[in-house]
């Protein structure tokens, strides 16, 4: 069992920054991909980033590339996701996830392992 837990959120104004933490608990996840998924209210949860296991590849939705940046520190079991130039329609709940076994380095579905969502609110 792996256990996910997600700091970091907060209220920003339009163009600003932030910086998610999923600390990881209860086994390593150096073996594991990770990825970022935030849901708005009202809104199906979307894929938003993804690491490879050893952080060598990345991934972003569309809709975040350029602005975002996800990083992550194995010997720490931690995985971080930089936002910079915040907009009003970022506003949404943030999920860590872990995904175990993968053909893809940077899968955008099937992961097995959430935590419980932080907070992100830009205003203006």
């Amino acid at each position: 069992q792996v256990q996910l837990v997600e700091s970091g959120g907060g209220l920003v104004q339009a163009g600003g920054s932030l910086r998610l933490s999923c600390a990881a608990s209860g086994r390593t996840t150096s073996s594991y991909a990770m990825g970022w998924f935030r849901q708005a209210p009202g809104k199906e949860r979307e894929f938003v980033s993804a690491i490879s296991k050893s952080g060598g590849r990345t991934d972003y939705a569309d809709s975040v590339k350029g602005r975002f940046t996800i990083s992550r520190d194995n010997a720490k079991n931690t995985v971080f996701l930089q936002m910079n130039s915040l907009k009003p329609e970022d506003t949404a709940v943030y999920y860590c996830a872990a995904r175990v076994a993968s053909v893809m380095f940077t899968p955008r579905t099937g992961y097995d392992y959430w935590g419980q969502g932080a907070q992100v609110s830009v205003s203006s």
